[in-house]
Order: C-alpha cells, then structure tokens, then sequence
C-alpha cells in the first residue's frame, strides 16, 4: 500500500486479494464499493451474474455487448478484476467472488444479524440535535481544518477574520505526516503541492484525503508495534475502511448505539469527531450521531460547502441581502477584465485566501476584494503546486453572471482569451517538461504482440505514449496488462 495514493479507487487497487476478502465479508462494505467505485456498464455486468446458477461464459458476455462498446467492455472487467470482485476462473468463464456474491445478497435483500449498517440507539434523543445542528457542528469542524492549511500560507488573517483555533492536534499531526503541510523554518508550517490540491478539491474528496491518510498511518503503526497492537489500540486498517463503509450506510441525524460497536471501532471515535463525521453527545456517550460529512461517503455530492463552492455562498449573501432571491439560488462572484484586474464579491476570509494564491491582492472591502493577476503571482501558485488549468478553471466556474451572460449573447468564452493564454504563458516560464511515472514495455517477439497487448493496454485507458514504428509504449499501470500477457501466452500454448 502506497502512502501516494490519492482517492480511494488508487487506494482500493493496491490492496491484495486477502484484504478484499476480508472487506467483503461486510454486506455494507461490499454495497458501498458497488455503489461508488464501478461505472454503469460493471454495475450491470455483476447484478447480471448475482443470482446466476453456473459461471457467466465469456462467449456469452461477448454476444451481450455490441462490438462497438468492447472498450467500456473491457475497462469494466479491468475494474472489477483489479478489485477482486470477479475471480480468475481457469476454464473461459467469468464468475464473482464468494464473499462479493453473498454479501451484496444480503444487503440487498436484508435480513441476518451482522449489524454492518448500524444498530439504532433506542435511548432519548436530545430535542436541540437535528439535521440543521449536524451540519453546522460539521461545517464548524471542516472550517477548522480547512483554516489551518490556508492559514499556512499567510493569507489567512486579515480584518473580520473570526477564525478559530483550528482542529486538533492529532488531525494537525496527521496533516504533517501526509505532507499536506510542512514544517518550515522552526516552527513554522507552511503548505504543500499536495496541500494546494487538497484545498481546490470538493468537500466529499478532501474527507477522504484525510482518512485515507489516516489509513496509511495505520498500517506504519502495525508495521512498527504488529499487527495485534494495532488492533487493540483500533488501527487495523481494513476494519478501520470497514466502518468508514458503515458510516456512509447511516441515516443522517438518526442515534446510534456506540455500545453495539466493537471496542476498535469506539476506539476510532475521538479522532472520527475532531474530523466532523461523527457528534456524540456532552451528556451521553452511549449514542452517536453521524454528520452529512460522514453519510455523503459513498456519494459524489455533499452539502458542505467546500472552498470552491464558497463564492456560491457568497453570491447568495449578496442576492439575499438585496431581498431578491432565495437562499439556495447558485450565483457566482467573480469578475475578471481584459486588463488582468479581478474583482471578487466574497466575504469569508478563507475564500480571499485561496484568491490570494494566485492573485496579487490590492484593496479589500466589506464584500468585495480587488487584485491584479502578474506574472509574479501566478509563477508563485505555480511553484506551489497550482497548475494555470487549475486558475483558469476555478476562475471560469466561478465567473459573475454578468459574464456568462455576456459570453452567450456575443458567442464568446467567458474569460478574456488574452488572459487565459497569458495565464499559461507565464506556467510554462517555469515548466518546459512534464513527467508522468509508469512503465515502458519493448523487445515484443513480433509486431502482432506488440499489437495486441498495446491495444489491450489503450483499451482499458492506461497508455501514455505509443510509438507503432519502434514497437514500444509506456503505461501508467502494469497490473491488468501482466494478466492479459499472460492469458494470451496460455491460449497460444494451446493451439
């Protein structure tokens, strides 16, 4: 397992065949991994072959779909073998793993005594805890969290800033070891590339940064005190990804009973708290209550308000403020000219942080900062981690309506073209040369192997580069190509 990855499909595929065995033996993990980590056209494939008497022919799959869907075809199969949820069968049949196959069963059909979605507390719940309080002490948290890496920068104080504290710090710790931020100069922290990226992603991503980080400090510990340490102490990682799982299948604002937990799994709750997933009550340590960021896991969508989505807010301030639109509407705040002057209506000085990025901040107001972008500023985002597409994306989806509005009736881009090229201009001052790691594969026997396996390898969307003349490419992931590798070397055998 590799501390590098960086969502949970990288994740999910490093891990070994015996700890997928182990994940599927909970029905609410294996229902989590068939909801979010496989596309359509997989999703069909297993509930096709759920409740199959015999092994699904491949022959038969082959006739199923239409020629010209064979490469979502094969980047199904790729996915579900990376995840062990078919098994390599030695005869042309395609059939799903046991513990796969007898969970999804039993989450779909209900029934058995395996509590893997969570045992309702049947104690009083408090009248004060609702949805709305659940999502402001999560909201409260997350702010936390989100301060202490923009705070890194130097941009994070400033007049009306009402910051707090920042999180705790076991969650700072665990932002160090991750590398989102870094200690510099003493006691100074400062931020990462890795930090920067984490800042522009969604809510949903960034709570999974963290826990998968979280999971990576895990398996160190077992690796320095063993494996039975680790667990007392509630750091088994595939029981830790198990109840993350759990979590996400929860009921927001619903109680649940701690005491039907597992002594690990309350072991996690202290740190599951300083993250904002889980509220437990002052007053009663028996019952817990997951938070939107928790039940919105297994799903691309969460209300929490990411950094990104923070000019949203702020356009409905302003609408609500003029007593002309609701609360919920989506406006964006962001006006950008053709002289490199930008003008943003923001009020959150943790979104004029992240504009001071890359813009070259010059006069701030009540709702409104004005800045200029340089050359200077976007060289200094650049070698910080933020790509030009990154700017140039963030600025475009966050563009005042005005200027959308603009851009259709004259049938032009939203953003200035001058400044969009010079934007890039400016990166690539800094980057003449991009690297991608992978491995190269050459010295085929003939060109009709080179054919097949690179072929197999742009089907399944791993190739970088391909060079038909040499007889040679280079792929991003090498794991789904040994198989075929080896599988075509068997049937040639046979003939």
């Amino acid at each position: 397992m590799s501390a590098n990855a960086n969502s949970l499909s990288e994740y999910l595929e490093q891990l070994p065949g015996t700890t997928f065995r182990r994940l599927y033996q909970q029905p609410s993990t294996t229902f989590a991994i068939f909801r979010r980590m496989l596309p359509k056209l997989a999703k069909t494939i297993v509930m096709a072959m759920l409740y199959m008497p015999a092994a699904f022919p491949i022959s038969d799959l082959e006739a199923w779909i239409k020629p010209s869907a064979k490469r979502e075809k094969d980047q199904a199969i790729s996915i579900l073998r990376s995840l062990h949820i078919l098994q390599r069968d030695a005869s042309p049949t395609l059939s799903l793993s046991p513990n796969f196959r007898d969970s999804l069963r039993l989450a779909l059909e209900g029934g058995g005594d395996h509590n893997s979605f969570g045992v309702p507390s049947s104690q009083p719940v408090p009248s004060d805890i609702d949805v709305n309080f659940l999502d402001r002490y999560a909201q409260k948290k997350w702010d936390d969290i989100l301060h202490f890496v923009v705070n890194s920068v130097g941009f994070g104080s400033g007049p009306g800033d009402k910051s707090s504290n920042g999180p705790k710090q076991s969650v700072r710790d665990l932002m160090i070891r991750g590398h989102l931020v870094e200690r510099r100069g003493g006691s100074g922290i400062s931020i990462t590339q890795a930090g920067f990226t984490f800042l522009l992603q969604q809510a949903n991503a960034q709570v999974w940064t963290l826990l998968l980080l979280w999971l990576d400090s895990a398996d160190a510990v077992a690796s320095a005190k063993g494996a039975d340490e680790a667990l007392r102490e509630g750091l088994d990682s595939v029981d830790m990804l198990c109840f993350f799982f759990l979590l996400a299948s929860l009921e927001l604002g619903r109680a649940y009973d701690t005491d039907a937990l597992t002594e690990a799994r309350r072991n996690m709750l202290p740190i599951l708290v300083d993250f904002g997933l889980v509220y437990i009550p002052p007053a009663n340590a028996r019952q817990f209550f997951p938070t939107r960021l928790a039940t919105t896991l297994t799903s691309s969508e969460t209300s929490l308000r990411s950094i990104s989505a923070g000019f949203t807010a702020a356009g409905n301030a302003t609408s609500t403020a003029e007593g002309g639109a609701d609360s919920g509407q989506e406006k964006s705040a962001i006006i950008l000219e053709t002289n490199f002057r930008l003008y943003a209506y923001v009020n959150s000085p943790l979104q004029i942080a992240v504009l001071a990025l890359f813009v070259d901040l010059k006069y701030r107001f009540k709702g409104l900062v004005s800045g200029v972008l340089t050359r200077a500023s976007i060289r200094r985002a650049v070698d910080m981690g933020i790509t030009s597409d990154q700017i140039i994306s963030y600025l475009a989806t966050h563009a005042h309506e005005q200027m959308h509005r603009v851009a259709a009736s004259t049938q032009k881009p939203v953003l200035p073209p001058v400044v969009v090229d010079q934007i890039r201009l400016w990166q690539l001052d800094t980057e003449r040369m991009l690297t991608t790691s992978g491995f190269l594969f050459t010295d085929f026997d003939d060109y009709k192997e080179y054919n097949d396996i690179c072929n197999f390898a742009n089907d399944i969307g791993v190739v970088a580069w391909r060079n038909d003349r040499k007889g040679m490419f280079f792929a991003s992931k090498v794991d789904q190509i040994k198989d075929f590798m080896r599988t075509r070397k068997k049937a040639n055998e046979s003939k």
